[in-house]
């Protein structure tokens, strides 16, 4: 645990000390207020929700996401600092878990300074709270698969933009999963058994389940299987790298 919780306070602390950590952070709030005020139409809807809020932010992750995560070890095999972090007394599965947990951090950094919004709907009417936290919950379970994707992605290659498109390419086949058009492809020729497959490796379905205040344990696994599965892959690229 020590060997993680150092990586994690030395990857946070590294955030902070360049501007990426408040470029990030302006974009965010710039982007989610733009998808909740404009082209969600918060005013128009005449409902105290915050439907337009969560609505876009699997698109919006789609690109910040990636955008944190392809530095993760990219950065760190472009230096060659991942041979002296190797030599420290940790594992590959600390460093794994300290770099992610860093990066998860900061995104959940960045949902909580969108509170405001949340008291803002509380102010002009009188939302269910309980559906919006869940949905905050989603929100950052899918931030912390798509983020367990971009460390994998990065750990294979040492160029940052590499890592960023193949990241955007693997979370945005996580998106069109179980979407009709993807499915209608399939529909005809393949087993039910496969269809349902395909439908629930769908990002869109398990978080707008959550967000609707539907906390169901078979949405929770499916986020964590994700995550768990994408940094497991990270720990056996690293490992392989440093065997070679």
């Amino acid at each position: 645990m020590n060997g993680m919780i150092n990586v994690m306070r030395r990857e946070l602390a590294g955030y902070f000390a360049t501007p990426v950590a408040y470029v990030f952070l302006v974009i965010f709030l710039v982007m989610t207020g733009i998808f909740t005020f404009y082209l969600g139409g918060f005013f128009e809807r005449g409902f105290a929700d915050l439907d337009p809020f969560f609505r876009f932010h699997p698109w919006l992750y789609l690109f910040l996401v990636p955008a944190i995560s392809m530095r993760l070890w990219a950065e760190e095999r472009r230096l060659g600092t991942i041979e002296l972090l190797f030599t420290l007394p940790l594992t590959t599965l600390q460093a794994v878990l300290g770099k992610f947990f860093a990066a998860w951090l900061f995104i959940g950094l960045a949902l909580l300074l969108t509170l405001p919004v949340w008291l803002t709907v509380n102010y002009l009417g009188a939302p269910d709270n309980g559906v919006i936290l869940a949905a905050y919950l989603g929100s950052w379970l899918m931030a912390g698969g798509f983020l367990a994707i971009g460390s994998c992605m990065s750990a294979l290659t040492r160029n940052q933009v590499v890592a960023f498109i193949l990241s955007v390419v693997v979370c945005f086949l996580f998106l069109l999963s179980g979407l009709p058009m993807v499915m209608n492809l399939f529909k005809g020729w393949a087993p039910q058994v496969f269809l349902d497959g395909i439908a629930n490796l769908s990002v869109l379905k398990h978080f707008a389940d959550i967000s609707k205040g539907v906390i169901d344990l078979r949405d929770l696994v499916y986020f964590v299987l994700m995550t768990g599965f994408w940094l497991f892959a990270n720990v056996l690229i690293l490992d392989m790298k440093k065997a070679d």
